[in-house]
């Protein structure tokens, strides 16, 4: 009998509850991904603003391409996708969106660029940048709860979608070389906020400000 009662507790459905409620998982550290999305914004917008500018000849352009794939591309939505480990939503959205954006910009140079008639390139890549424009703006709304430095690259970085759409839309190049400026400076305040979070981070205080703003 003490046989058969232990087979028949061991095809209980609650056989092994008490082991099973000893069990628990401990999710290991993650770093702060956020400095690494905002490098790789930064020094992708930078390049590509340089020839915005007309700093640089417009015949070096296709090294933009490789840096909008890998780095301001992949290694973006990388960043965001670790955001959302870390619980951060605004983070999550925007390095998850702005990696896409560079894929897609990537993608549309590589393999669409070529169906779209000459006359109309213009309208199309104006529409493409002022539509991020727009996301950019409700963006900085929901910035203004992180830091200044955060909201900074934000504001600029709207800016920048703007000119250059509008810039791009109506065959605008002084308004084009005017966005490609504003983005040199979005570039230098995204570099600013992902300097200032590694160095707090590995000195373990604020070294360099990034002023966290009201909650």
């Amino acid at each position: 009998m003490e046989s058969g009662t232990a087979t028949e507790r061991r095809f209980e459905t609650t056989a092994g509850r008490t082991a099973v409620e000893r069990v628990q998982f401990v999710p290991s550290p993650i770093a702060d991904p956020g400095p690494l999305g905002l490098a790789a914004f930064a020094l992708t917008t930078f390049v590509l603003s340089m020839f915005n500018a007309d700093l640089i000849g417009k015949g070096g352009e296709p090294i933009v391409f490789g840096l909008a794939l890998t780095y301001g591309g992949l290694a973006q939505v990388l960043a965001g996708m670790w955001e959302f480990r870390t619980g951060n939503t605004f983070g999550a959205v925007a390095f998850t969106s702005y990696g896409a954006f560079w894929l897609s910009f990537w993608a549309f140079v590589q393999f669409f660029e070529k169906s779209v008639p000459a006359a109309d390139a213009g309208h199309a890549v104006g529409l493409f940048l002022i539509a991020w424009g727009v996301f950019t703006a409700y963006m900085l709304v929901a910035s203004l709860r992180t830091t200044a430095a955060i909201a900074t690259v934000f504001a600029l970085l709207a800016v920048t979608f703007f000119l250059l759409g509008i810039g791009n839309a109506g065959a605008h190049p002084n308004v084009i070389k005017l966005g490609g400026w504003v983005g040199l400076a979005t570039a230098v305040a995204a570099w600013y906020a992902s300097f200032a979070a590694v160095t707090n981070s590995t000195f373990g205080r604020t070294v360099m400000p990034v002023r966290p703003l009201n909650r």
